[in-house]
């Protein structure tokens, strides 16, 4: 009789082993997402350096298209006109080259900033999934040690929790 009221001791181990094994797969996989985020931060403050580069340059070239535009008009010869007209419409391209390519720059670092929140979002599910499965070891493993069957369940139930948000983690539901 003993021996079968002891029989949910077994179960209480069953259930901590998977547990435990379901809390370490969320720990690598939160932390792979982790080092994920770390690499399109990374990257796109990359993005976003470069596109003040490109910004200045832009600057640059429309300061150089300006002083250009006065050279034209105080230009004494023909060939001192054409030069510095020359050098306006140089200008002005490099200006809206720097633009254009500011604008693809933009369209990049957005992208890695809605990848990046994807990221964060699972493996802030996995960091959860980890905690609640903690949580339900302990409760479990204290249940089995003071032989009250409530800790237990009281555990599965956070475990369950934490199954779910391991599986939000792993396919993103919600």
């Amino acid at each position: 009789m003993a021996e079968e009221k002891e029989k949910w001791i077994q179960w209480v181990a069953l259930t901590t082993t998977i547990l435990a094994v379901c809390a370490a797969i969320s720990a690598l996989r939160g932390g792979s997402y982790s080092t994920q985020v770390q690499l399109k931060n990374t990257q796109e403050a990359n993005r976003w350096a470069f596109y003040q580069a490109k910004s200045l340059k832009q600057n640059l070239a429309e300061l150089e298209r300006e002083s250009m535009a006065v050279l034209a008009l105080e230009a004494r010869t023909p060939e001192g006109r054409a030069q510095a007209e020359k050098s306006l419409a140089r200008a002005g391209a490099e200006a809206q080259r720097y633009e254009k390519e500011k604008g693809e720059i933009r369209v990049d670092a957005e992208k890695l900033a809605t990848e990046q929140a994807e990221l964060k979002r699972h493996g802030g599910s996995f960091g959860l999934a980890v905690m609640l499965l903690q949580i339900a070891i302990m409760m479990s493993s204290v249940g089995a040690l003071i032989k009250k069957p409530i800790m237990w369940y009281v555990g599965l139930a956070f475990g369950a929790g934490g199954l779910g948000y391991m599986a939000n983690g792993l396919w993103g539901w919600f």
